[in-house]
C-alpha cells in the first residue's frame, strides 16, 4: 500500500516533534556538563557519563564544576556517601558564583566514625559574607544507597531538600534590609576533601589515612533553571512551579518543623554567644510558623 505525500510529511513532522521532546528528557551527562577541575585523576566518570566518582587520599581530594551558569535554578543530585569510617572528610554539593564577593549555597556532609550519624551542614554566602550555618543529623544511613539532595533557588527563597523533605529555607527579605542572592550567576560544584582540623567533633578526630582512598558517588543529577545570558531558557523557567514558589505549603512546612525539632544540632539563629550584639535580622523573619 502506497503512502500519500501528505501522510509522509505528517509522519516526518511527528518524528521531529518526538525527537525534540526526547532531547529534553534525555538524562544529563557528567562528561558533557561537568569539568573535573581538580584532583589530578582522583575523580572519574563511569557508565557512559551517568555516574561520577570523587576520591580522596592523603595527597589530594577532587572536585567538579559545571560548564553552565545559572541565575535561579532547581538542582537535584543523588549521592552515596563514604562508607565506614569517614571521620575528617567533607563531601560537598553546592552552587557558587566567582570572585571574592561570591554568592554560594552550600551543602556539606561531615564525615564521622563508623556507626555514628553523618552531619549535613548548610550555609549561605551573600556577597562574600557567610556565617549562616545550620547543621542536622541525617535520619538514615546515607552510605548504603543513593539519596536525592535538592537546591531550589528562585527570586523569593532558597529551599534545600533531602529526599523531598525540606530541611532549610532562606527567604528573600531584602525589603527588610537582609541581602539576597539575585544578581550573580552560579555554577554547580561537587567535591571531596580533607578537613580533619574541624569536620568531625571540632577536629578532635582526625582522618585515618590507612582507610584511603575514600570515595563518594554521584548520579542522576537534574539541572533546571535560567541559563546565564540565555533568554529562551529564562522564559521557560519562570513558568515552572519551583520558580514561582514563595513559601512552603502546609505539608512541607510541617516536615520542616519535624526535621528542626528532631534532627537539628546547630542553628546560627540560636547562637547568642556568637552574636552578642544581636542575631542577624533574618533570624526573626525566617521562622517556620
Amino acid at each position: 500500500m502506497s503512502t500519500s505525500p501528505n501522510t509522509t510529511v505528517i509522519l516526518y513532522l511527528i518524528s521531529l516533534i518526538i525527537l525534540s521532546c526526547t532531547k529534553f528528557v534525555i538524562a544529563t551527562n557528567f562528561y558533557r556538563d561537568f569539568n573535573i577541575w581538580w584532583g589530578n585523576g582522583r575523580g572519574s566518570i563511569h557508565d557512559n557519563g551517568k555516574l561520577l566518582m570523587l576520591s580522596l587520599d592523603e595527597y589530594s581530594g577532587s572536585g567538579i564544576q559545571s560548564y553552565r551558569e545559572y541565575l535561579f535554578s532547581k538542582i537535584d543530585m543523588q549521592i552515596k556517601l563514604i562508607q565506614g569510617n569517614s571521620a575528617g572528610t567533607v563531601t560537598t554539593f553546592y552552587l557558587a558564583s566567582e570572585g571574592d564577593n561570591r554568592d554560594e549555597i552550600d551543602i556539606e556532609f561531615l564525615g564521622n566514625l563508623s556507626g555514628n550519624p553523618y552531619t549535613l551542614h548548610t550555609n549561605m554566602y551573600i556577597k562574600g559574607s557567610g556565617s549562616r550555618e545550620q547543621q542536622i543529623h541525617l535520619w538514615f544511613d546515607p552510605t548504603t544507597s543513593f539519596h536525592t539532595y535538592t537546591i531550589i533557588w528562585n527570586p523569593f527563597m532558597i529551599v534545600i531538600y533531602v529526599d523531598g523533605t525540606p530541611i532549610r529555607v532562606f527567604k528573600n527579605w531584602e525589603s527588610r534590609g537582609v541581602p539576597y542572592m539575585k544578581e550573580l550567576p552560579m555554577r554547580i560544584y561537587a567535591s571531596l576533601w580533607n578537613a580533619d582540623q574541624w569536620a568531625t567533633r571540632g577536629g578532635a578526630i582526625k582522618t585515618n589515612w590507612t582507610e584511603a582512598p575514600f570515595r563518594t558517588w554521584f548520579r542522576n543529577y537534574k539541572a533546571r533553571g535560567c541559563l546565564w545570558k540565555n533568554e529562551e531558557s529564562c522564559s521557560k523557567a519562570i513558568k515552572h512551579d519551583w520558580y514561582k514558589q514563595k513559601q512552603l505549603d502546609l505539608r512541607n512546612l510541617e516536615m520542616l518543623k519535624w526535621v528542626q525539632r528532631n534532627y537539628m544540632i546547630y542553628n546560627y539563629c540560636n547562637d547568642f554567644n556568637r552574636f552578642p550584639h544581636g542575631l542577624p535580622p533574618e533570624c526573626s523573619l525566617d521562622t517556620p510558623t
